[in-house]
């Protein structure tokens, strides 16, 4: 909870109690394309993404690389990259391992993200997000009992959305659990890639107070809709939940593009 009026971006870390579903969706296996760059590259998104806060203890080179499904050799030149680029550092002691730097900074790496990508690139993007969430949500309106919504709605409304990292937390797992209420894998685990791809974006609304208030208005009114029952309702305002976030976005963009321009972020291995 935030305090005095104050704001904060991260949560206590180590993180207690279960972690959130955008949490465990980071250490998911790779698959066939299990190289070094990719590890890097999904652990950089969620430092930066703030799913991984500041202070964080990765798990163990070997149970990473059980985790991502790769070789030690693999996870471990994952997190020297990481280590090279002032993501984590590294502890030696009995109580040491990888953790999250404290420099890491969610809102710089959301925002240089967002002025490199186009007007174009970021409505396309939002309408595929736009395309899977609203399946989603009508699925949820048929399949879903009210008492499921009401639980979500309830979680909701004990996070204080002053504490912005909490806020950002609830508010991404609320949108995949209706996802999971839609009672379909296939949708569900592509709403979690595509809620990790744009958590950070999400975030820099989140800094803004009247902005945050309006993205909560706008879930709040999905989740009514759905608990009614009423799928045409709950993806029209998922539609105006877009289109509030994809106009911010790009005003967003337009301030800070037209300002002095920022340090580069340090590019992943990947690029």
């Amino acid at each position: 909870m935030a305090h005095n009026g104050r704001m904060s971006m991260r949560s206590p870390a180590p993180r207690s109690g279960k972690p959130t579903r955008l949490h465990s969706a980071v250490f998911q296996p790779i698959g066939d394309e299990g190289r070094a760059a990719l590890v890097e590259r999904r652990i950089a998104e969620a430092i930066m993404g703030g799913v991984l806060a500041a202070g964080e203890r990765l798990p163990a080179e070997t149970e990473l690389a059980a985790a991502f499904g790769v070789a030690p050799a693999t996870a471990r030149e994952a997190l020297l990259a990481l280590r090279e680029r002032g993501l984590i550092v590294t502890r030696r002691g009995r109580n040491g391992g990888s953790f999250i730097a404290d420099s890491a900074d969610p809102v710089r790496f959301a925002t240089r993200a967002l002025v490199d990508s186009s007007r174009v690139t970021l409505r396309d993007a939002a309408q595929h997000y736009q395309a899977i969430t609203a399946a989603c949500v009508e699925l949820a309106a048929r399949r879903a009992d009210p008492g499921e919504i009401a639980m979500i709605v309830g979680r909701l409304d004990r996070v204080d959305d002053r504490d912005l990292a909490a806020w950002r937390r609830a508010s991404d797992d609320a949108v995949i659990e209706l996802a999971a209420l839609s009672q379909s894998a296939r949708l569900t685990r592509e709403q979690m890639r595509l809620q990790g791809e744009f958590s950070p974006l999400l975030a820099l609304i989140d800094t803004e107070p009247d902005a945050r208030r309006t993205a909560r208005e706008h879930l709040h009114a999905v989740l009514a809709a759905v608990g009614a029952g009423d799928e045409t309702a709950a993806a029209r305002a998922l539609r105006a939940s877009v289109r509030f976030t994809v106009d911010w976005l790009i005003a967003y963009r337009e301030r800070h593009a037209a300002a002095t321009p920022l340090a580069p972020v340090a590019p992943s291995a990947s690029t």
